[in-house]
């Protein structure tokens, strides 16, 4: 066995088992040993049945059989088994479901370690369907089970008992790549020990020793691919743009630039500028990262504006129709003046319409262009486009953004977000691009007022979105899931106490599609209530967004597609159900789609969770409203997941590879881990060293894996 030993060749794994593993994208022994837990349960945490506290969570129990086990047929398809167990203060009726073959290992008299939730009856103590392991004498239970992400087909204990054999057997195949040094110099344990550690934890102090070495490893081999990223890009030239003055597009303007977006400007010029005394520059790989409404668009206009001038074309993909859209109605007006054709090519373009833009696209006669996904289409050519922007970039994949800037030969980049980052995550996010930070809002820009209430206003809220509509305005309400979820703990056999264990004592989730249809039939009757979510088609959410930028819908119910940066002046409300529930960033992100107007806007987080964590970070958004210091304050609570997620991401994780270091909040390794792959290369650029060979196959293998998930 090795890491490139195929999961068919492992015991128990059959054709069936095989496809399952597959469709979770476990194909190798590596990819089995790299599938981390997704939590833990901490079952070392033995209560006593008298302990009132410990009910309705779970918790372990060391308890001893006193009753047979007795079975019956509730009803078709279903079969209950029941048992009593005790400890020293007290006793516990326990029940299975479609479980009857426990009925040969519940003997009485038998002691097990139950992991579960013990809830009151009357006067009765119940437990169901909880997790249970003998006591034996000669072998010790272990403190901390892990908790596996599922796929289809699998459950738990088996995927837990697969990965266990595989890592069981590490020390005959799996050898350290790190040199001595560097895991002295960053206090690293070796890597057997984290694999072994991360799945099968001794103790706590084992676990966060190899979380600490696997995320010193994912960010250590990402800073290095990073750097390898950038020679390749430096060693490539890119179309000269020599005239880079842009006061012609300043003199449209009704204000004036702010210091960031002048910064920004400038940056984005000297990258289009010849570099050296061959009058030749290599291509620019840039991202202007700024908060919602501090003006990244001016500074795209600006790249658009000194490529079309020199001659050259200019692409600008957005996520959305709509948003296409409003790119080209705020800047048509402005490029028609200063004499560049500006045209919009998106999915909805009627076929002769969309005829005509390719051949002038393909003749080079229109200069500017934007559009959606339908740019990077095989059908459409560029006579020498020389800048692809995407805007609000993090919803696009890797290929997408390529195959844009692929139209043209060598083309220079320029890439947008909205989210604020930290600045101890640029790097780690954007090592390989040049960043711009827009850090200063425009002076004329109102604060939203933010509250954060619970279910006890839900009334006044009410009273308030109305207040909103009468005054001519629009509300966005934000849920955080579409559907209700119903537990199935009745259907039995799929009872999973683990997913259980992971919502507990969580305040119910308000779903988008039953809060929009109660607040229709029962609350607002009088009012126009839509909904939107992810699951939608495109063209369905377009429409919908299309209609409430008309002002035709006076209240939107919407799950966090609508983070996306569409402009409704009109809309003053933003409510957030279950705001607990969404990462700092991603509610400053929401927060950002109202205050667009002249009307003072609110932001209202609805929240009932009792979490002094939640609490915290709530009160956070309602005294601070600088997207950098929501940014930081995020990273040293959460880590940097939010920053990766799909619903706020600035960058996708598909983009980085990285895993395990998306719960990282520890900054101190972060910048070692980044600072230890800048000492490697200073010393060893092309890691000839024989101490540096492992890592550079390492390296090797995760180019290669990025270039084939791009091409």
């Amino acid at each position: 066995m090795d890491f490139n030993t195929s999961v068919k060749e492992l015991y128990g794994v059959g054709e069936k088992i095989e496809k399952y593993l597959h469709s979770g994208g476990l194909f190798t022994v590596k990819d089995l040993v790299y599938h981390f837990p997704r939590a833990y349960q901490n079952r070392g945490d033995v209560r006593y049945v008298d302990d009132i506290s410990s009910y309705n969570s779970f918790h372990s129990y060391i308890l001893t059989i006193s009753s047979e086990p007795k079975t019956a047929m509730i009803r078709r398809g279903m079969n209950i088994m029941k048992l009593r167990a005790f400890d020293e203060t007290g006793t516990v009726n326990i029940t299975y479901f479609n479980q009857n073959y426990l009925k040969d290992v519940f003997t009485v008299g038998s002691t097990f370690r139950f992991w579960g939730k013990i809830t009151q009856e009357k006067r009765t103590l119940c437990m169901n369907s909880p997790s249970y392991e003998p006591i034996l004498q000669t072998k010790a239970l272990a403190p901390l089970i892990p908790v596996y992400p599922l796929f289809s087909g699998l459950n738990q204990k088996f995927l837990s008992k697969l990965i266990g054999e595989v890592v069981g057997q590490l020390q005959s195949f799996s050898s350290d790549y790190l040199p001595n040094e560097i895991k002295q110099e960053n206090q690293l344990c070796t890597l057997n020990y984290a694999l072994k550690n991360i799945h099968f934890p001794e103790s706590e102090q084992a676990l966060n020793a190899a979380i600490k070495r696997l995320t010193f490893d994912e960010l250590f081999m990402f800073a290095l691919s990073l750097s390898k990223m950038k020679t390749t890009q430096r060693s490539m030239t890119a179309p000269v743009i020599k005239d880079t003055d842009i006061s012609p597009l300043l003199k449209l303007l009704s204000y004036a630039p702010t210091g960031a977006q002048t910064r920004a400007i400038n940056e984005i010029a000297l990258d289009l500028c010849p570099k050296n005394a061959e009058n030749t520059c290599v291509p620019m790989n840039r991202i202007v990262v700024g908060d919602v409404g501090s003006g990244k668009t001016l500074c795209a206009a600006a790249g658009a504006y000194m490529v079309c001038k020199n001659g050259y074309q200019c692409a600008l993909m957005a996520p959305t129709e709509i948003l296409a859209f409003q790119h080209y109605e705020s800047l048509k007006p402005q490029f028609d003046k200063l004499g560049i054709e500006c045209e919009l090519l998106t999915g909805s373009t009627p076929a002769k319409a969309k005829k005509e833009t390719l051949l002038r696209l393909k003749s080079g006669k229109t200069k500017f262009v934007i559009g959606t996904h339908a740019l990077i289409q095989g059908s459409v050519e560029f006579d020498n486009l020389a800048l692809a922007i995407t805007d609000e970039q993090h919803r696009f994949g890797a290929r997408q953004r390529a195959s844009l800037s692929e139209k043209g030969m060598s083309a220079h980049t320029l890439v947008m977000s909205a989210t604020p980052i930290p600045r101890t995550l640029s790097f780690m996010l954007y090592g390989d691009l040049d960043i711009s930070l827009i850090d200063e809002m425009p002076p004329n820009r109102k604060r939203v007022s933010t509250y954060v209430v619970d279910e006890g206003y839900r009334k006044r809220l009410n009273d308030f979105i109305r207040k909103q509509v009468v005054n001519g305005n629009q509300v966005y309400i934000v849920c955080p899931t579409v559907e209700e979820k119903k537990d199935d703990i009745d259907n039995a056999s799929d009872y999973d106490p683990f997913t259980i264990a992971l919502e507990d004592n969580q305040p119910q989730l308000k779903a988008a599609v039953e809060y929009a249809k109660d607040l229709q039939e029962n609350v607002f009757p009088d009012l126009s209530i839509a909904f939107i979510h992810g699951k939608l088609k495109p063209k369905e959410k377009d429409e919908i967004m299309i209609e409430f930028a008309k002002g035709n819908i006076n209240v939107l119910v919407s799950t966090t597609v609508i983070e996306v940066g569409v402009n409704v002046p009109n809309a003053t409300l933003m409510i957030v159900e279950n705001a607990e529930r969404f990462g700092l960033s991603q509610l400053h992100q929401l927060r950002g789609r109202v205050g667009r107007g002249s009307d003072q806007s609110y932001c209202v987080l609805v929240s009932d969770s009792n979490s002094p964590k939640s609490k915290e970070r709530l009160n956070i958004m309602r005294t601070i409203y600088d997207g950098y210091t929501i940014a930081e304050r995020d990273l040293q609570m959460r880590g940097p997941g939010d920053f990766f997620s799909s619903g706020s991401s600035i960058r996708q994780s598909g983009d980085t590879g990285l895993g395990i270091s998306k719960s990282c909040s520890d900054t101190a390794l972060l910048h070692s881990a980044f600072e230890s792959a800048k000492a490697l290369l200073d010393t060893d650029p092309e890691l000839t060293n024989e101490n540096h060979l492992r890592i550079k196959e390492e390296l090797r293998k995760i180019i290669d894996e990025k270039s084939s998930t791009i091409n």
